[in-house]
């Protein structure tokens, strides 16, 4: 059984210097989101959406993990598989930081989808330049990532895990996109205990047992901390 599982969203990256989703306006990097972030858009103009990606995936290559990946990948040295960390980030800051239980959400910038054969291998270079896939030769690579209108990736694990955790984290998201806002309220009709550890507190639709504000890289290796000493 699963006896934590973290939820991670885009605050626990910004302080590695990955930019958050949108800004005020509603822009993701000077885009909008329907041009970048949709099958549509990608079918509109795939030449733009691919230079968007190739950008994005270069430049998280040049973050490193922070003290709030390494704390979480130090639980994991701590419980092991009793830890599943569920993140709705697309770069593998926690990868990098030392876990290795981590499922995807939304994709990662590091592989690509074949949308011929279905094949996601992992991928470092630009896809702009329409390279073959390495399955089937056919040249239909995009970016593995899930954009809007499209289904996430592993929600009947995710959902498994939820319902049998013992406890509940999220760290760095805002609670306001489904399907990962449910889960605070799914983990807690199974009896879950919930912690909140965000940047200011989140949109939730129930309220979390411990709700704690600040920046991830002080609060997450402080409540590893606790979590640790209590196991």
């Amino acid at each position: 059984m699963t006896r934590i599982v973290v939820l991670t969203g885009a605050g626990i990256s910004a302080e590695s210097g990955v930019p958050t989703f949108r800004d005020a306006g509603g822009l993701w990097e000077g885009h909008r989101i329907e041009d970048v972030a949709t099958p549509e858009g990608f079918e509109r103009d795939p030449d733009t959406v691919h230079r968007f990606y190739d950008a994005r995936r270069r430049a998280v290559a040049n973050v490193i993990p922070n003290a709030a990946h390494r704390a979480l990948a130090r639980l994991e040295s701590g419980i092991g598989p009793e830890l599943l960390v569920v993140t709705q980030n697309v770069d593998d800051l926690h990868e990098r930081a030392g876990s290795s239980n981590v499922l995807h959400m939304h994709g990662e910038l590091r592989r690509a989808l074949c949308t011929w054969c279905g094949a996601r291998p992992a991928w470092e270079d630009d896809l702009a330049d329409r390279p073959p896939c390495p399955e089937c030769g056919e040249r239909m690579l995009r970016p593995d990532v899930v954009w809007f209108g499209e289904m996430p990736y592993h929600l009947d694990r995710i959902e498994q895990a939820v319902v049998s955790c013992e406890v509940f984290a999220s760290i760095g998201t805002s609670g306001a996109v489904y399907p990962a806002a449910g889960y605070v309220a799914l983990a807690a009709a199974f009896g879950a205990r919930t912690v909140e550890l965000n940047l200011e507190p989140s949109d939730a639709i129930v309220p979390f047992d411990d709700a704690r504000a600040g920046a991830a890289t002080e609060l997450v290796p402080a409540w590893v901390n606790e979590v640790l000493a209590g196991s």
